[in-house]
């Protein structure tokens, strides 16, 4: 395995909550990444496009969130605690669903090491403006972050289904 970083992923199903646990640990004083791909649909969506047009190239989609978050990750202090709203390996199974080659998503993983990996269990799906994928979709997807970290050796924390954000970033900050 590449460098080793004091990074800690959250990741999870499309909707498991990652980006709200994200903003409180945040409000919290951490140090915190959005997440990349909702990154790229804001800005899409500040110049003018919909959420259709930037999603409708697959391949470009997936390739632009993938460069940004090695861009994003080459530029963070290995040694900073920081918790990231998904890491390099969640790409591999995005690219995986769109038909895609993996195999630069599995080199790039491989370049780190996460302190921790957190994993938000799938709870009903409710998409908003930048989730569009139906529920079993989104089940599929959780299945596949799961075991694509844990083929890349991590021990991921399984952090529960609730409603509470404030629980479920106690259980991760707990848990470092």
């Amino acid at each position: 395995m590449g460098i080793q970083t004091n990074w800690h992923v959250l990741t999870g199903g499309p909707c498991s909550g990652k980006s709200k646990v994200i903003e409180y640990i945040k409000s919290k004083g951490h140090n915190t990444s959005k997440e990349v791909a909702r990154n790229i649909i804001d800005n899409g969506i500040a110049n003018g496009k919909t959420v259709e047009e930037i999603r409708e190239n697959t391949i470009k989609f997936q390739n632009d969130i993938l460069n940004l978050k090695i861009k994003l990750e080459n530029n963070l202090d290995p040694k900073q605690t920081i918790f990231l709203d998904r890491g390099i390996p969640d790409s591999i199974v995005y690219f995986k669903e769109a038909g895609l080659d993996i195999n630069i998503a599995i080199k790039e993983s491989n370049k780190r090491q996460y302190k921790k990996v957190f994993f938000l269990e799938q709870p009903p799906i409710k998409n908003d403006y930048a989730r569009t994928e139906d529920v079993k979709t989104s089940k599929r997807i959780s299945k596949l972050l799961f075991k694509a970290y844990l083929d890349l050796g991590y021990n991921l924390i399984t952090v529960p289904v609730t409603k509470i954000i404030e629980e479920k970033a106690e259980i991760i900050l707990n848990n470092l």
